[in-house]
């Protein structure tokens, strides 16, 4: 063979090239590399999302429920979705297996209705959808969510999820940013044998226990939950990984708050849903009722840690509606709904990872919250009434007749009120260079902290169910039973807890941020015959100079000859 023929030259070239790629690509799949080129990292997940896949023990199948016939934004999430599966696969491996899959394809229809009932079951709600094809309306019925199974269990996740305040295109947005969290905490869920440990301070409030079913329930589903009778406590509170405290209206005494401040010394999360003034709705018709302080001695505790719940209450033009008689027909009483400004609709956050996105949530008497000097501590407020509010200091009267006339929209002037708060940092104790209190354990006091976080709630109902009116049943929390509005209460709550017991970090993952760059629809209008013109002719004129080009270089080569 001669090796210095220039046909065997290409011939090893072409052979060491195709062996380059081979050994190229066989690393690529023993060691894969991802390179997000995205400004915002659209397409990357968070590093305790990647160490959650990584850990996996057995295969985890997620069914996805958008598939078939789709709009064209669901389409989006659709491909959204399926990227960020993608991405959980490349770092789960075979631990992890996806599918896209159309709910109501196929089968009868009383099969059908069976698979709708099941998915509803598992928190997989419809969703009811009209768009346009082919210049008709079309009206489907959707379940945009997916089912994640590990180990014998599952669990439903709903991928359509954000601030349905903010518009349909938006809404959608928030979706594709929360997917990497709604599926990954799904999946924690299910791996985690070792739950966390959730107390509830319970010999304290003022709730029925029908009122609190929905939030007992929302707890057990998620925690080991445990009652807290901190009249009978002596012990120092540990193996927590956070206490509730939920509508206090007992007083509480020097040795149990005590307890409560060393817990958090010693890193202990807090959850407080406090009320600043107690009101009876009973009285208010007629001449109506006066609302007054609640004297539960916390004040001095929660001013340490740097947060303070005014003795007011914060009327809102956004707000939720009350059922009140509007006259007789006969023996019969006519009923009506009415707004209720003492009912905030609150759909105003910040940024924070606890609140982002977040769908509205419902208030009833909620107090403004001020923020006081706390070395070393930092103070994220969280949620926000309108700017169309106003505060009515402490004593409060209550009149449903008040509003019966309407509501004078300018007299709510006074702007957005923060009621929520998040405390971050070392706090220092409320018992710190004072006398402890009688007969405590006073064993390994602290003074000063470790880092630890308080969330501080003004309203103590926030946490109530409403009862069904037909049977008196319990309904889910959030949701309200008249105008079957549901608000996102719980959400905030099991966020505000994951937040405060996250050791991981996978929550900040609900920072991910997707940016909306639309297109500019009058400059699209004003110049589409430009790149109409432009798309349609700039190829064949391109074209047409490549082969004059060639010709002129044919004839040029070989006119030398």
């Amino acid at each position: 063979m001669n090796w210095k023929s220039r046909q065997v030259t290409r011939w090893l070239i072409l052979l060491n090239g195709l062996f380059l790629v081979v050994w190229v690509n066989m690393l690529a799949d023993t060691w894969p590399v991802r390179i997000d080129l995205t400004e915002e990292g659209r397409y990357s997940i968070s590093e305790p999302t990647k160490e959650l896949l990584r850990n996996l023990d057995e295969v985890v199948y997620v069914e996805v429920y958008l598939e078939g016939e789709l709009p064209s934004n669901l389409k989006r999430l659709q491909k959204s979705i399926r990227e960020t599966l993608e991405e959980f696969s490349v770092h789960g491996g075979k631990n992890l297996e996806f599918t896209f899959k159309n709910p109501v394809a196929g089968g009868s229809r009383q099969a059908q209705e069976k698979m709708m009932m099941e998915l509803s079951a598992k928190g997989i709600q419809p969703t009811d959808l009209s768009y346009t094809k082919d210049g008709n309306t079309v009206r489907r019925r959707l379940y945009p969510g997916a089912l994640i199974s590990y180990g014998g269990r599952e669990a439903g996740v709903m991928l359509l999820k954000g601030n349905k305040g903010d518009g349909n295109e938006e809404l959608l947005n928030q979706s594709i940013e929360g997917a990497e969290y709604n599926l990954a905490y799904a999946i924690k869920q299910l791996v985690n044998n070792d739950r966390k440990r959730v107390g509830v301070v319970v010999d304290h409030y003022a709730i029925d226990t029908l009122a609190l079913a929905g939030f007992q329930s929302l707890l057990m589903e998620k925690y080991e939950v445990s009652a807290i009778q901190l009249t009978r406590q002596v012990q120092p509170l540990a193996g927590f990984d956070a206490i509730v405290v939920a509508k206090p209206s007992v007083e509480f005494s020097e040795n149990e708050k005590y307890l409560l401040d060393q817990y958090v010394m010693s890193g202990g999360k807090l959850l407080f849903f406090i009320d600043a003034l107690s009101v009876d709705m009973a009285g208010a018709e007629g001449a109506g009722t006066i609302a007054f302080p609640i004297e539960h001695n916390l004040t001095d505790l929660l001013f340490n840690y740097g947060a303070r719940i005014n003795q007011n209450f914060v009327q809102d033009l956004s707000c939720g509606e009350f059922l009140v008689i509007d006259g007789m027909v006969g023996d019969q009483p006519q009923v009506k709904l009415i707004p209720w400004p003492f009912f905030p609709e609150v759909n105003r956050f910040s940024d924070h990872p606890v609140v982002k996105n977040l769908d509205a949530v419902i208030f009833r008497f909620t107090s403004t919250i001020d923020t006081v000097k706390a070395n070393g501590i930092v103070k994220t407020p969280l949620m926000f009434t309108s700017e169309r509010s106003r505060v009515l200091s402490s004593p409060v009267r209550v009149n449903l007749n008040d509003i019966r006339g309407g509501i004078n929209p300018e007299a709510f002037n006074q702007g957005s009120q923060p009621v929520g708060y998040l405390l971050e940092g070392p706090f220092n104790s409320l018992y710190r260079n004072r006398t402890l209190p009688r007969g405590v354990n006073k064993t390994g006091f602290r003074e000063k902290g470790v880092p630890s976080k308080i969330v501080v709630v003004a309203d103590g109902d926030f946490i109530r169910n409403e009862l069904n009116p037909e049977n008196g049943q319990p309904m889910e929390l959030g949701i309200d039973p008249i105008s079957q509005k549901v608000y996102a209460n719980k959400d905030f709550i099991v966020n505000a807890l994951e937040y405060l017991m996250d050791d991981d970090g996978l929550i900040l993952a609900r920072n991910r941020e997707v940016k909306i760059r639309p297109l500019d629809k009058q400059k699209i209008d004003e110049s589409r015959t430009f790149w109409q013109v432009l798309n349609l002719a700039g190829p064949l004129v391109l074209l047409l100079l490549f082969g004059i080009a060639k010709m002129f270089l044919r004839k040029r080569k070989y006119t030398r000859f």
